[in-house]
């Protein structure tokens, strides 16, 4: 058993001794054990997380086997691996998720779980150390990737990611228990990886990044270097000449993790980009312990990259679900299939913040408050028991947050990540004090040589009206630096990637004690620099009117259209307010008023924004639209899909070329749409022009995952036709899918109970990127069938069929 001296405590509250670093991120966060809140907003969000989504994560932990596999591996139970080969590290995010919810509140019955919990874990270990349950448990059944052979396969088995997160749960258990049984075998752990991984040894680096940051709280929690330079070298192997993949290029892995070029060499996210935001956020922490300028610059150049033009409005990453949950080339931002990972808003939320404590900046702050109250907020439903794993900004058909996923990283990330939140809040430098976000409720920062104590009030997120009131019981100088979020600037986030439409001339002020005082801004923050007493009272007053957002011009997927925000606060059209559901065909335009109304018996109490628009509808046989008057109602995005399914976008048209008109009321429209498989029905007849086959935002009906199958699609109509004409586009998605075109197809009509083939003048045409007609001998049906043929080995579908 280890056993610790005084800088383990130093560690724990929070000040790394000397002895451990010799330097360090020069701003030091407020911890969230010192932050007390109150808060109309987050106190309820942080209830629930810990009376519903940690237990609840436990519970389907222990029902999908993820606890099961570390008995076993233990010899406390038979049985074999259950799930999937990093299912480890979910259970070690809800502990430490746990551990942080135990540190604010104490709560005997669920320490006394964890504690089995952490048993079980512990037994899972092998005799050195080892710790990996899908290795341990690997018989004839289940193999994980690499089979029998420790570390054959780094690049995909996930060893070195799942202890990764072990190290940061037995650290999170330890600060809130006392108890260090789970550290000492971690510590036993990462010895073990230290005597495997290093100059002269292996030298491939982990293929999913998040050992780095686990070993970074190994070091700053028991002093000793070899984890910190343990996490640099697997850092610096990354893209290294000598470690050369199948293609001979540098790197083991490529783009996709990161290891394509040097670390320090980098310039552009790319790849997966949970891995991505775990890999900055562990070279900011190597550049704050060791002060190496390369980390540091190449952290920044890689920061505007992606806020110039890789971010989206709601502060989440990963523009791609079909590149791999990655990353994508600047300004594709789609937004009815954007990946936009709850993890990855997680992974950029501790990257940002790192960023502020390394620079001071505020724009760092702006971005981890765009996270986390829309992005990552989004990612879990206001029962706490339901979660998103992509959060798209746009829906044609609705969606609904699970249950739970066989790939369970988001709702674990959630049990972790809330109860930390308020950790975010404050942050010091020398006798600087710096709010960062706003939520009310008492914090105590201990500086070099005071303490001091203070007090929030306020309604924000739905209200800019912040008190602060000094608690301190001695007088004390120091600087209050209070951030001016970038919104309440005139500036969404930094760079031009979004702007605002038009300035406000309101602007955020300042009283202390009653009396106005002006703003000396320094990187973001006004920094009031006095003697302060016991309650001094300083009255932040941020403007909130509703504003309109823009896109650069190089996003095609935003071209003509408007976001919505108030405050921190981005906004989206969903169905049950707007137009009777068809929220693609409302136009919003420049000149109409805009208004936030409070209305507490709306999804939890939230702001809507509220204002005229038109809804813009096809004639049937006419080529001009019809527009209409109307009024719009936009809630916040966090907390759309909860009153069923149906359309939803963030970016609404704001010119009349940008909407997607409301269907006109044709044969196809106006018919029953049934299938042999597959959902998204209303595609068919929809009346979006699709751009191509491949064209992933417009709706489509599909298969898949039937391959080589023989499928069908049928119109059940209102009343009898005579028809004599349809027109099919093919969906087809090459180089991104499993879809195409199909290999034959033909049309039946229905005759009384019978279903014949039309007798057809035209070959069934099956090209992509148009319409392929068929022209048939008139017949009166009340149905008509299309059975299809899928090529083999692919599965087939239809952006739109229409019926004439």
């Amino acid at each position: 058993m280890k056993k610790f001296g005084r800088g383990i405590i130093l560690a724990v509250l929070g000040v790394i001794s000397v002895g451990h670093a010799a330097r360090d991120y020069p701003i030091r966060p407020v911890p969230f054990t010192a932050v007390d809140v109150d808060d109309v907003f987050w106190s309820p969000r942080l209830e629930t997380n810990r009376k519903v989504t940690i237990p609840y994560a436990f519970g389907k932990c222990e029902e999908t086997g993820r606890i099961a596999n570390f008995a076993r591996a233990g010899r406390l139970e038979e049985g074999g691996f259950e799930g999937t080969f990093f299912n480890d590290s979910d259970v070690a995010k809800v502990v430490e998720g746990a551990a942080y919810a135990l540190a604010v509140r104490r709560d005997p019955k669920l320490e006394e779980y964890v504690d089995g919990v952490v048993a079980k874990i512990i037994a899972a270990q092998e005799d050195d150390g080892y710790l990996y349950t899908a290795r341990t448990l690997q018989d004839d059944k289940y193999k994980p990737p690499g089979g029998k052979e420790r570390w054959s396969n780094i690049s995909g088995g996930h060893e070195l990611y799942c202890v990764g997160h072990m190290y940061e749960a037995s650290v999170a258990w330890y600060r809130a228990t006392g108890k260090h049984n789970l550290l000492d075998a971690m510590i036993k752990n990462a010895d073990l990886i230290c005597s495997v991984f290093g100059p002269g040894k292996r030298t491939d680096p982990p293929g999913h990044q998040e050992i780095e940051i686990g070993l970074v709280r190994l070091y700053r929690i028991t002093g000793d270097e070899k984890y910190l330079r343990q996490a640099k070298f697997f850092l610096d192997q990354r893209g290294r000449e000598g470690n050369r993949g199948l293609n001979g290029k540098r790197g083991l892995y490529g783009k996709y993790s990161q290891d394509h070029i040097p670390v320090v060499e980098q310039s552009e996210a790319v790849g997966h980009a949970v891995r991505a935001g775990y890999m900055y956020s562990g070279m900011a922490d190597i550049a704050a312990l060791t002060g190496d300028q390369a980390y540091l610059d190449a952290i920044q150049r890689i920061w505007h990259d992606v806020v110039g033009g890789k971010i989206y409005i709601t502060g989440s990453i990963g523009q791609s679900r079909h590149l791999g949950e990655a990353f994508d080339e600047a300004y594709k931002l789609p937004n009815r299939t954007a990946y936009a990972e709850t993890c990855g808003a997680v992974a950029n939320a501790l990257w940002n913040y790192r960023m502020f404590l390394l620079f001071g900046e505020s724009k760092y702050i702006d971005v981890l408050e765009r996270i986390i109250y829309n992005g990552f907020l989004s990612g879990v439903g206001l029962s706490g028991d339901r979660f998103f794993y992509p959060n798209p900004l746009s829906s044609t058909s609705g969606a609904s947050r699970a249950a739970w996923f066989g790939c369970a990283c988001c709702p674990s990330n959630v049990c972790r990540f809330v109860p930390s939140i308020p950790g975010y809040a404050y942050a010091y430098r020398d006798d600087d004090v710096y709010v960062n976000l706003f939520i009310a409720g008492r914090a105590s920062v201990k500086l070099e040589d005071k303490t001091v104590n203070l007090t929030q009030e306020t309604r924000y997120p739905w209200d800019g009206s912040v008190k602060m009131t000094i608690d301190s019981d001695k007088q004390a100088e120091f600087a209050l630096c209070i951030r001016i979020p970038g919104w309440a600037r005139n500036e969404v986030v930094a760079g031009d990637l979004y702007s605002f439409v038009g300035k406000i001339d309101q602007k955020p002020a300042i009283k202390v004690n009653g009396k106005a005082v002006s703003l000396k801004m320094d990187r973001g923050y006004a920094r009031i620099r006095r003697r302060w007493n016991k309650g001094d009272v300083v009255r932040l007053d941020l403007p909130m009117p509703v504003r309109r957002v823009i896109a650069h011009e190089k996003v095609e997927a935003d071209k003509d259209r408007v976001a919505l925000q108030r405050g921190p606060i981005v906004y989206c059209l969903e169905w049950p307010d707007n137009a009777g559901g068809n929220v693609m065909g409302l136009m919003i335009p420049d000149d109409v008023a805009l208004a936030g109304e409070f209305r507490k018996g709306l999804l939890g109490g939230v702001a809507v924004v509220k204002g005229k628009a038109f809804t813009v509808a096809r004639q049937k046989g006419k080529a001009e639209s019809v527009k209409t008057a109307c009024e719009f109602t936009a809630i916040p995005y966090y907390a759309w899909a909860h009153r069923g399914a149906g359309e939803m976008t963030v970016w609404a048209a704001r010119r009349e070329n940008a909407v997607s008109p409301m269907a006109a009321p044709t044969i196809a429209f106006k018919s029953k749409a049934t299938a042999s498989y597959g959902g998204t029905l209303k595609a068919l007849s929809d009346q979006l022009e699709p751009k191509s086959s491949i064209d992933h935002d417009n709706r489509y009906w599909h298969v898949c995952p039937h391959k080589g199958t023989k499928e069908w699609v049928q119109y059940d109509f209102d009343k009898v036709y005579e028809v004599s004409k349809v027109k099919v586009y093919w969906f087809d998605d090459t180089g991104m899918g499993a879809c195409r075109q199909p290999e034959s197809w033909r049309l039946l009509w229905k005759d009384g109970d019978d279903w014949k083939p039309v007798k057809n003048k035209d070959e069934y045409g099956t090209a992509k990127d148009t319409y392929n007609t068929v022209r048939f001998e008139p017949v009166k049906t009340s149905a008509l069938k299309i059975e299809i043929q899928s090529q083999e080995k692919f599965a087939m579908g239809i952006h739109e069929w229409i019926v004439e």
